[in-house]
């Protein structure tokens, strides 16, 4: 086929699929296929139908655009650079180079219009839905029948790997029940994977689990760009249910010898292959990353008519300021991550003398203090609200047909919970909040890490922290979790040991705004610490909850319920004349941040002798109690019996802290 054979959109389409070979082939690592047989897709949804501003893609009102399948990111960046978005040719040639701006997968914030990191398959699903669900929130709260400022659709390209990963159904399932009708999935039903055909894993009747889930399925032919704009525009005729279009597409769709194989899915096409590939698809241009000037005018399009959207956006919101000024602050705070004035002035102040408080029940108080005072805080529990104490009694649950409600019910979908919040954070105007037993954030941990990857402050609410859950058992009783979780770069874990420390814990992570924030809060009961003579704070990660008048003999060091125990243990230490300081240690990471001076101040390097207590592996606590220290830890699984008694059974006791510290005294002497 000649050039001059060649329709304008299949012009514009080629463009897309020969940017995205050359880009691969260049780099000699990557993905071709997909990007390939999604090229008439993308280029319909991106110049027809998508709703955005090139020239400003942190406009709030434009459509999201998510591309689950991140492998295919050679895609995604030939659209950004066609569109207007600011990546050069040189950008694309330097795919999957050091330091460049087209990273193999997307990664938010380090290329513009790249929405959400995705790359873990199922991962840009759940966060799609998040942006669908923070847009209806946003939409109820804000908009008025006079005024519409929150009006916006997001869209996600996933293919079957995506679907074969449990996280997202769990996200399918939850759109389907929020009827997340501005939601469009388009699904790239290629039936091949990288071990061959999809048939040798998966045979099942897409189209029906997203119908039993409540979606509209439409089925397609993905290499005919017709059909999707038919489909799309379809899509968008109604906004009671989300809509999945499945279409059957060709993987490297043009290749003569790999084109529907499974050996374009991974792997640079090869110079001789992408000739051939050119020839058949009618492309005369030799020179790759090429790009014929009328599909530049076609793509270059995108930018007026994204500057007009967004002005016509403006010109409503100018209104809408006029006559709604007290929510239009609100909307501001919201969008920009602005902490509310006054958000923190109804935390409740605890002492000793209120008795035991378990962390979790502390937390409850304290976010039911400030949620009336910060209206951008959202966010739920799944399905174990009662336990966690996450519920919001200033607003009610959030379903379908009550979306401005705050309290969102996840349901048993931790993976989805958490993937779900980061999409909602990306999308703006909210600070969400998710809470499950500390046990079950293996569920959620791919979440957890692409949120830390991302730095989004998401915070998570993870009660029931140690073996003192008791008669639940081994399977309940996280062990390991907590090392796991601080294993975690740019995740902040705070293991607070009072209720006082919970409240101080909560301030932190909400003022956290460069990654995420784990609560980790106890079951059972614990004493207010008495901090009216502690040297530093929760803020510093460690400090001295308990100090000695002269140099101590030893320093216990503990985190969350057993700072109380240590506590105990150093008034009997003291009454046998040793000398114990007690050092209240809630996050190893806000610690490291300190200066050395602070850290020597608090563990003096003098003091050999130092005990670490806590409920959880002991990986992690040698770099604080050094080689001549010990860690009073569980290193096995817990047992069912009450709480207590487990505790007791398994050394969480102060007289097996005075009799371990005493112990190694002697052996330190000798």
């Amino acid at each position: 086929m000649s050039d001059s054979q060649l329709t304008l959109d299949d012009l514009c389409i080629n463009t897309i699929r020969t940017l995205a070979m050359d880009a691969v082939q260049k780099a000699n690592s990557g993905h071709p296929g997909a990007p390939m047989g999604l090229a008439p897709a993308a280029y319909v949804l991106w110049t027809k139908h998508l709703t955005h501003n090139p020239k400003n893609s942190a406009w709030p009102d434009r459509d999201r655009f998510v591309l689950s399948g991140g492998h295919g990111s050679s895609l995604l960046y030939s659209l950004l650079h066609l569109t207007g978005y600011g990546l050069t040719i040189e950008d694309l040639q330097n795919f999957r180079q050091w330091e460049s701006k087209t990273p193999g997968h997307p990664e938010y914030g380090h290329t513009n219009g790249v929405e959400v990191t995705t790359g873990p398959l199922g991962q840009g699903i759940a966060n799609a839905v998040g942006m669908a669900l923070a847009e209806r929130h946003m939409a109820a709260t804000y908009n008025t029948d006079e005024n519409t400022i929150v009006d916006h659709r997001t869209y996600v390209m996933c293919g079957d790997g995506d679907l074969m990963e449990g996280v997202s159904l769990e996200a399918i399932s939850m759109a389907g029940h929020l009827g997340l009708g501005k939601l469009t999935c388009l699904y790239d039903d290629n039936e091949i994977t990288i071990e061959g055909g999809t048939d040798i894993a998966f045979t099942e009747d897409v189209a029906a689990r997203f119908e039993a889930c409540g979606w509209n399925a439409i089925r397609i032919d993905g290499n005919s760009h017709t059909a999707i704009d038919a489909a799309i525009t379809e899509a968008k005729s109604q906004d009671e249910k989300p809509t999945v279009i499945l279409m059957r597409t060709t993987i490297a769709f043009g290749s003569p010898n790999k084109g529907g194989t499974s050996g374009a899915h991974g792997a640079p096409l090869g110079e001789e292959e992408i000739r051939l590939t050119k020839e058949n698809l009618g492309w005369p241009y030799t020179e790759p990353f090429f790009v014929p000037e009328e599909a530049k005018a076609v793509f270059g399009a995108c930018i007026p008519k994204g500057e007009a959207a967004e002005e016509e956006w403006q010109t409503r919101f100018n209104a809408y300021a006029k006559a709604h000024p007290k929510r239009t602050n609100q909307w501001v705070d919201g969008i920009s991550g602005f902490l509310a004035f006054g958000w923190e002035k109804d935390i409740p102040t605890f002492t000793p003398e209120d008795g035991k408080i378990a962390t979790r029940s502390a937390s409850g108080k304290v976010l039911n203090a400030i949620a009336p005072n910060l209206p951008s805080l959202i966010g739920g529990s799944a399905d174990l609200a009662p336990s966690n104490n996450t519920y919001m009694n200033c607003s009610h649950p959030l379903q379908n047909g009550a979306f401005d409600g705050r309290n969102i019910r996840f349901g048993v979908r931790e993976h989805a919970m958490g993937a779900v919040m980061n999409g909602m954070f990306v999308h703006g105007g909210v600070r969400p909040f998710g809470a499950t037993f500390l046990v079950f954030a293996d569920y959620m941990r791919p979440a957890i890490r692409v949120a830390s990857l991302m730095k989004l402050p998401i915070i998570y609410v993870f009660t029931h922290d140690s073996i003192a859950v008791g008669e639940d058992g081994p399977t309940h009783q996280p062990v390991e979790h907590v090392a796991s979780l601080r294993s975690i770069p740019g995740l902040t874990v705070l293991r607070p040991g009072c209720a006082s420390e919970t409240a101080d814990a909560w301030r932190l992570a909400l003022k956290i705004t460069d990654g995420p924030t784990a609560l980790i809060l106890s079951r059972q009961g614990l004493p207010v610490s008495d901090r009216s003579q502690a040297e530093g704070s929760v803020s510093s990660g460690a400090y001295i909850l308990k100090d000695t008048k002269e140099t101590p003999d030893a320093i216990l060091i503990a985190s969350g319920s057993e700072v109380h125990i240590t506590l105990e243990a150093a008034e009997k230490l003291a009454e046998k004349g040793i000398q114990a300081r007690v050092v209240s240690m809630p996050s190893w990471e806000l610690f490291e941040k300190n200066l050395q001076n602070y850290k020597e101040w608090v563990l003096l390097p003098e003091v050999k002798t130092r005990v670490a207590v806590e409920a959880g592996i002991s990986m992690g606590w040698d770099k604080y109690v050094g080689d001549k220290g010990a860690v009073i830890s569980m290193e096995d699984f817990g047992a069912s019996a009450p709480g207590n008694i487990l505790l007791e059974k398994f050394g969480f006791t102060s007289d097996n802290i005075v009799e371990k510290t005493l112990a190694l005294i002697e052996t330190n002497k000798a």
